[in-house]
């Protein structure tokens, strides 16, 4: 630790600091977010609802591939395209602010994990330092990764499927901007999360509630369930695009199960096989 301790007061005050400088970060993303929001060359027209056009960089390359393998035809359909519609007179408005904010907090993240890195590591010894300054920047990194495979491969699956279903001939499918912001920023959200599973157990780990024979004895469960997670997230009846989402999520597992502490058993059996090997 620190040679010169800190008073509950020096804490408050460098927490009150942190929390300020978390702020006027995530404030200032929201304003440069809010003010190339709109237009035709905004951010909105060309990032957020670009899933709803056909020429949407996933669905072209699934169409190349297609085009080599003989399916996914459907992806190469330049005619599709879902219309927003909006049924409540401040919708757009609240949607261009709540849209900033969230955006800003994805783009901040980075910072804000320093921030906390910063608020913390005066408490730690130098060895804990070095783990947990990796900690963060692992958590950060797959946090990235889990929102680009939200946007780039989940939403864009998740919104064909569900915008051209039918039910029945005599319903018109209309699309509200709310129910299309609601899904696009849970599912996107939820990936990131999703993709700190690794960083979750290896808490868990330390802490010794999770060990590595739990992902050995529940593998095959684990591998239904993530083929059954994602068939409904790709309900096409093709293989390729079933497998672009469950290989990550089964990575996913792998990767958890080789950041957690094996158990005392488990270490002297490996032991023991290195020792004949």
């Amino acid at each position: 630790m620190q040679h010169d301790e800190m008073s509950f007061w020096d804490h408050l005050e460098e927490l009150r600091w942190t929390l300020f400088r978390s702020f006027l970060a995530l404030f200032l993303f929201a304003v440069g977010f809010f003010a190339f929001m709109r237009g035709e060359y905004g951010i909105f027209h060309h990032v957020i609802m670009a899933p709803t056009r056909g020429d949407f960089i996933t669905y072209q390359i699934f169409c190349k591939v297609g085009s080599y393998f003989s399916f996914l035809n459907e992806f190469c359909d330049a005619s599709f395209e879902i219309k927003l519609i909006n049924i409540k007179l401040a919708t757009q408005f609240f949607t261009h602010m709540t849209t900033s904010f969230w955006l800003a907090v994805v783009l901040a993240f980075p910072y804000l994990m320093f921030e906390i890195w910063k608020f913390i590591s005066p408490a730690l010894y130098e060895n804990e330092k070095k783990n947990v300054r990796w900690v963060f920047l692992f958590g950060t990194v797959m946090f990235f990764i889990g929102c680009a495979v939200g946007y780039f491969m989940v939403f864009p699956m998740c919104l064909r499927f569900l915008a051209t279903y039918q039910i029945s001939a005599a319903i018109t499918e209309q699309v509200s901007l709310d129910s299309y912001m609601d899904n696009f920023l849970l599912l996107i959200f939820i990936m990131g999360i999703v993709f700190e599973m690794p960083l979750l157990s290896w808490l868990l780990s330390q802490l010794g509630l999770l060990r590595k024979a739990f992902f050995h004895k529940y593998r095959r469960h684990a591998i239904v369930g993530l083929l059954v997670a994602a068939a409904f997230i790709t309900p096409s009846a093709d293989p390729f695009t079933l497998a672009i989402v469950f290989i990550p999520l089964y990575a996913l597992y792998e990767l958890s199960a080789f950041f957690v502490k094996p158990s005392p058993k488990e270490e002297d059996e490996e032991e023991e096989m290195l020792q004949e090997a």
